[in-house]
């Protein structure tokens, strides 16, 4: 019942604001019991266990043996527990809302309820539903609340989107087909038993990795499919930049996680080459694209896309230690992106502009969101003692080792090598950003600006603390993901 709650609690307290319910409060009650749920799961799950637990499953169709399936693992957990904690920091975040207010907090819990139901979902249609459904509220929220070219950035999500969800749909089809009639469904148990069974020959295997390659990867912004993202993010209003850049983005790397790689590995090796290829792009190309942005919020869009490529590089090592560090990279980036997102739109509400040339100072008229960002930005950047920290070097080590027993340098050798000059281009771009904006002369314009206001120490709190937290115990979320990635990947010491 846990996880019915989880799930429906944002979805239904969305309905309810849409028949006239209080905007605000609805939305912070479901967002703050959707984390305490979370949370109860989170200490109550058994590490020992494998499988799923808190499985709820409602028979829909026989003849398509298609059910309602609701689970949760180690992995999908700790994606959960990601939203919920997001989605409490994007709604204290967001305030007051001059238009169409019911409207805007229902996108913003329709979002966050989308992504829960897919990371809950064990049914193949559902996952690929509730991800749908998530995206109708970031659209609406960019092309109606939006700022900058918000139309044109509204089209250009909605195109990108669309198109990899249309490949991502054509490559899960191929998938169900491509198990023995007899073994067919819609169960994701039962379709890695399949896959696990050796029922997906090689040659089937490459084509529909592909598919899901670039169809998550469009979803994800990987190069070079990722220019819908930075404008997005850019002309979303803050709340929405924290959900979809902290979350929903992450479905694209939940479900290679979930599904590509565990049930395709023959076909996740051969192309193995090409995701090195892609992801270097968004470290190094993208990378040195986000030094020269002139505008922090661009400058945020381009780090997150560009952060995406470690955690492309943990999928690819496919081993215990590089998977690990990715799903743990997917947990920190979303809390530290979110932050960032969350200060930046407090500065622009206050300022009107996010020109680094025309801000500088503004530690000094607002400490709160000087220290909150950098803080956010030491996060991002990988500095010892918080989450991404912890979780690049695994990353790295994992990608590393993949190539250890091979005559020289081998290719995911190599790749680590070269993602490695990712950190100093990420410490570069940040700290120029923050010391732009925060540090140095305050021009007069800006030296009557209002500080954060005091409640809001209550979300930046939320969210550092998980960094730290993860930062210096991240054996707690290591606990957790291990029992599930270790039926796909072999322990390494």
């Amino acid at each position: 019942m846990i996880l019915l709650l989880i799930v429906f609690v944002p979805l239904l307290a969305a309905l309810l604001i849409l028949v006239g319910a209080p905007a605000r409060r609805t939305a912070m009650a479901a967002s703050a019991l959707t984390l305490l749920a979370t949370l109860a799961a989170f200490i109550s799950f058994d590490t020992s266990a494998t499988g799923f637990s808190h499985v709820t499953s409602l028979p829909i169709s026989t003849e398509w043996r298609l059910n309602f399936t609701l689970g949760l693992d180690g992995l999908s957990l700790i994606m959960v527990l990601l939203t919920a904690i997001v989605l409490l920091a994007a709604v204290w975040f967001t305030g007051q809302i001059e238009q169409r207010e019911h409207a805007f907090y229902a996108c913003l819990l329709l979002i966050a309820g989308g992504a829960i139901g897919a990371f809950a979902s064990l049914d193949l249609f559902f996952f690929y539903a509730f991800h749908e459904l998530a995206l109708i509220p970031t659209f609406l929220l960019i092309g109606i609340w939006g700022s900058g070219n918000r139309d044109a950035a509204a089209w250009k999500i909605t195109i990108y989107l669309a198109t990899g969800s249309f490949i991502l749909l054509l490559g899960l089809i191929m998938l169900y087909r491509s198990v023995p009639e007899a073994a067919r469904s819609f169960d994701l148990r039962v379709l890695q038993a399949a896959a696990s069974a050796g029922q997906i020959s090689a040659e089937a295997q490459r084509p529909i990795y592909l598919l899901l390659l670039i169809g998550f990867g469009i979803l994800i912004s990987l190069f070079p499919f990722h220019t819908w993202a930075p404008e997005a993010y850019a002309s979303a209003p803050a709340p929405a930049a924290m959900l979809h850049a902290g979350v929903l983005k992450k479905f694209g790397l939940y479900g290679l996680l979930r599904i590509a790689v565990p049930m395709l590995p023959e076909g996740a090796r051969y192309w193995a080459w090409l995701l090195i290829i892609l992801l270097l792009g968004n470290i190094i190309y993208v990378g040195l694209v986000t030094i020269a942005q002139k505008r922090l919020d661009w400058m945020l869009g381009y780090s997150s896309v560009m952060h995406m490529g470690y955690i492309f590089l943990g999928i690819a090592s496919a081993n215990l230690l590089g998977v690990n560090g990715a799903a743990i990279l997917i947990f920190a980036h979303g809390l530290s992106i979110a932050l960032l997102f969350a200060i930046a739109g407090e500065v622009r509400a206050r300022t009107g502009t996010l020109l680094l040339e025309d801000l500088g100072g503004l530690g000094k008229v607002m400490p709160l969101a000087g220290l909150a960002f950098g803080l956010g930005a030491f996060a991002s950047i990988g500095l010892p003692g918080f989450a991404n920290f912890t979780a690049e070097v695994m990353v790295f080590f994992g990608a590393f080792r993949n190539g250890a027993d091979m005559n020289g340098f081998h290719l995911f050798q190599v790749a680590t090598l070269l993602a490695l000059w990712g950190v100093v281009i990420s410490a570069v771009y940040m700290l120029r950003a923050y010391r732009a904006a925060f540090m140095g002369s305050i021009p007069e314009r800006w030296a009557g600006l209002p500080e954060l206001p005091r409640d809001l120490r209550v979300p930046i709190g939320l969210l550092v603390a998980a960094l730290l937290w993860l930062g210096f115990f991240p054996q707690s979320f290591v606990r957790v993901l291990t029992p599930t990635f270790k039926t796909y990947f072999t322990a390494t010491k």
